[in-house]
């Protein structure tokens, strides 16, 4: 092995790439599973506030708490949701480990509420089940997990962002190529499995605000993950199921309805009339949102005007503290006081996310991609509806099952060639004296989103969008960075490339309309079970094109009865008369 001089190379037995929900929860159960693999945890931030979950979190929304439900309701609820298409064998694992994880945290020090006989105070969102655990002190999350981290002296590689993932000559995955975001240093770790933790793809599309970093998501998660995946031969999966939320206008977070709806707020029309009976978040929950907008009836208001004081006091402690710290400010700005005003909502920029829709790196069950020593956890997964909990059941999930691949393997050679070219590849915006600054660049593959890809979706617009998209792709070769942060973003300008043109090529494959507003297919406007009941799966073929194909969806562990599959169809209140 000779590689330049200007190539680092760490060898380590498991790589876990990204310091957010999944990440830390992966590192430690593969530290739990062979206290004697050294296992590193890459991150391109600092792990102690990295992550969806850097500022905290309200709650869980996906807490399967016996008494409450069982993971067969579970399964029902999110197969429903998702309109048929996913893998239940993942969802019930998940929802199997569900109540085991909840007892961890609580161990560990995460504190759950608790109603007056101590047991977890659940409360129902969700269109059929109750599925709802608050957590008053959820900023608290990432101390705790750090910690567990320091106990199981697992290697923290802050400032360090991935790049590529490498493959050994019979296909396995076996390790990274990263850069260091304050030198530039470039960094190979060799590996015998690697678990991807990236979380969604939340800059795809860009805000109504305008701003490139005022996404719903956390803008640092910018769909890495996705990329490095379909680059190392891995397929994709609902990439068409787009994520869209419903936001507060002109602010980065959600309205939080439904976190607000236990204690009676909702979302209302101009009028002040509800219009949607569950504020859970789907489809079609957005689609009868957007047909409000179309309708003449918005803009669409958070309303919580009709509220106690003393219930208003806890959805402000909820709200300002653990959701948003910043949202109180934002309001405040405003002069939008919840006793007076209803707050104003906007429908969200498109992203890929598992933790709200289904779209991600196809996973099975065990957390395996398509690729040999590849897992993937969390929102970056295709386990459909998996929020904070699914990222960290999937999460012990892959950490133990990479450990268990990495056991009595050996470290891999490494392609020599294809790892200075890489570095030439990555390096050369610093290399230049001038050219596009990666914000201009990412600016205008986000504004082309917008315009051509965001639903409703028709054929002609998201044409033009992919050949624009195409068009682009000779400017990456004119991208400049001045310095090692510049050069950060000039690589995540790349991969929210490579998720734009997914999002289109895998939107124009499904001709159908599923999902409610996510796939919301003006040119095929009818759902079409006879020929798409089935996942559309992207990769990239041996010609480097980019290509979908469909795969059968495994057979049920839970069927459901005819009458149960429109439920989420029919969540439009009825109007009296």
């Amino acid at each position: 092995m000779n590689l330049p001089d200007d190539i680092s190379v760490k060898d380590i037995d498991v790589l876990i790439i990204g310091g957010g929900t999944a990440g830390p929860m992966a590192a430690v159960a593969a530290k739990e599973k062979n206290p004697e693999a050294s296992v590193m945890l890459l991150e391109k931030a600092n792990v102690k506030r990295s992550g969806a979950i850097s500022m905290g979190m309200d709650g869980l929304n996906n807490a399967v708490v016996p008494g409450h439900s069982t993971p067969e309701d579970y399964v029902k609820e999110i197969t429903i949701a998702n309109d048929g298409v996913l893998l239940q064998k993942g969802v019930m694992t998940y929802a199997e480990n569900s109540f085991a994880m909840i007892q961890k945290l609580d161990n560990w020090g995460v504190y759950f509420q608790k109603d007056e006989t101590g047991e977890y105070d659940m409360k129902k969102v969700h269109h059929l089940g109750t599925y709802v655990l608050p957590m008053p002190e959820g900023h608290n999350i990432k101390k705790i997990l750090y910690r567990r981290l320091r106990r199981h002296r697992v290697v923290v590689e802050n400032r360090f962002q991935a790049i590529r993932v490498i493959k050994d000559s019979e296909g396995n995955a076996c390790g990274c190529i990263s850069l260091n975001t304050r030198t530039a240093e470039v960094l190979v770790i060799r590996a015998k499995s690697v678990v991807m933790c990236t979380g969604a793809a939340g800059r795809i599309g860009l805000p109504a605000s305008g701003y490139l970093y005022g996404t719903y998501e956390n803008p640092s998660n910018c769909g890495d993950g996705h990329s490095m995946a379909y680059q190392v031969g891995a397929e994709l999966t609902g990439l068409e199921c787009y994520q869209i939320n419903p936001l507060l206008k002109d602010y980065n977070g959600p309205a939080c309805a439904y976190v607000t709806g236990p204690l009676g707020g909702y979302t209302a029309n101009s009028k002040g009339d509800r219009f949607i009976e569950c504020d859970y978040w789907s489809g079609q929950m957005m689609m009868e949102f957007f047909n409000e907008l179309q309708g003449g009836n918005g803009p669409v208001f958070l309303k919580l005007d009709h509220l106690a004081e003393e219930t208003i006091q806890e959805i402000e402690h909820v709200l300002h503290t653990n959701e948003r710290p910043s949202r109180g400010r934002f309001h405040d700005g405003r002069g939008v006081d919840y006793r007076t005003k209803m707050v104003e909502m906007h429908i969200s920029e498109i992203g890929f996310c598992a933790g709200h829709s289904a779209s991600g790196v196809w996973t099975n069950e065990k957390g395996e991609t398509t690729v040999p020593g590849l897992y993937g956890a969390g929102d970056m997964a295709s386990i459909p509806h998996s929020y904070m909990l699914g990222a960290f059941v999937f999460g012990e999930i892959c950490g133990t099952n990479a450990a268990e691949f990495a056991a009595g393997r050996e470290f891999a050679e490494l392609d020599v060639d294809f790892i200075t070219a890489e570095r030439d590849r990555i390096l050369a915006p610093m290399k230049r004296s001038d050219g596009i600054p990666p914000s201009q660049f990412e600016y205008k593959v986000r504004r082309l989103v917008n315009d051509y890809l965001q639903p409703p979706k028709v054929t002609k617009k998201m044409d033009i969008g992919l050949q624009r998209l195409e068009a682009m792709e000779e400017d990456i070769q004119y991208l400049y960075a001045r310095d090692a942060h510049e050069l950060l973003r000039a690589n995540e300008a790349q991969h929210i490339y490579d998720c734009a043109k997914m999002a289109a090529v895998a939107s124009m494959y499904r001709t159908e309309s599923r999902w409610g507003l996510y796939h919301h297919y003006v040119d095929y406007p009818e759902k079409n079970n006879e020929d798409w009941f089935c996942h559309v799966q992207l990769y990239k073929n041996d010609s480097g094109e980019m290509v979908c194909k469909t795969r059968p969806i495994d057979p049920y562990v839970v069927e459901l009865d005819d009458s149960e599959k429109n439920a989420y169809a029919q969540m439009r209140v009825q109007q009296a008369g």
